[in-house]
């Protein structure tokens, strides 16, 4: 007759003794998984960082930090860097930069770089917030870019502090083009960059394909852009803190620079490029 207590009941292993174990697979080029939290199925196009990047059949790309939650052929794996691939393969940032080596906090330089809202700071630091901290460089939002000339009136640029500030919707004969020009002519003009993007909103600056939707919708003249573009896509729009949560939906659905509209990444790293000449 089998002795059950022949054991040590308390010998190493006894916490996980019957659990099944999920196994560790390198996450080789092409090695198709899926997410488990999500459904997302791609095969694997990269490595950076601690992430995986995985390429779905229709080119969309995301990211995903390695470790437990994929499955393979319907079972749970854990996913990790291939071991020569992580001896040769140069980490990157999510802008695309190569990942500067693990160094001291830098102190902020005296130039900056200004966007107009919160919405476009975030976006920002998450694409490029490596970047500027390797730099020093700190963004600081406006609340709208008519506060400009207070800014610059208040705390006036000079060769040392200078400022790169971003604004939306800077097309011929807009308001924000217009204001651009007088600073432009004014005594704070040469150490002032000031650039844009075409679209009303950042929102606008993320893919419609990193969101899954066939482009963005067209807003009819008197509403309000973000309510109405939340109410085209079917999302809730009735509360600032609806259109808070549409926000951090949309920023989720950004993993990298492959995410954006070019017309925002030329922009920024020219900012970059000014603000740490």
């Amino acid at each position: 007759m089998e002795d059950r207590y022949a054991g040590d009941v308390l010998a190493p292993g006894w916490r996980t003794a019957g659990r099944p174990v999920v196994p560790v697979v390198e996450a080789v080029r092409d090695l198709v998984v899926e997410v488990a939290a999500d459904g997302f199925c791609g095969a694997v196009a990269g490595w950076q960082s601690g992430l995986v990047e995985l390429e779905d059949r229709h080119g969309r790309v995301r990211l995903f930090p390695l470790g437990g939650g994929f499955l393979l052929e319907g079972r749970p794996v854990q996913l990790t860097a291939p071991k020569a691939a992580a001896s040769r393969a140069p980490a990157r940032t999510a802008s695309g930069s190569f990942a500067a080596p693990e160094a001291r906090a830098r102190v902020a330089r005296a130039s900056r770089i200004l966007v107009e809202g919160k919405h476009d700071a975030e976006l920002v630091e998450k694409v490029w917030g490596d970047d500027l901290r390797v730099e020093g460089v700190v963004v600081e939002y406006l609340q709208g870019v008519d506060l400009l000339d207070a800014v610059l009136r208040d705390d006036p640029p000079s060769a040392e502090r200078r400022y790169g500030v971003l604004v939306d919707h800077l097309v011929p004969g807009s308001k924000e083009t217009r204001l651009a020009q007088a600073v432009e002519r004014g005594p704070h003009g040469r150490f002032v960059r000031i650039v844009g993007h075409p679209h009303v909103d950042v929102w606008q600056c993320v893919t419609p394909k990193a969101l899954g939707i066939a482009g963005w919708p067209d807003v009819p003249r008197g509403i309000e852009w973000k309510v109405g573009v939340s109410r085209a896509l079917g999302w809730p729009a009735e509360t600032p803190a609806d259109l808070a949560r549409n926000w951090q939906r949309i920023l989720g659905a950004v993993h990298s620079y492959r995410d954006l509209d070019p017309a925002l990444l030329g922009r920024v790293e020219e900012l970059i490029d000014f603000v740490t000449a």
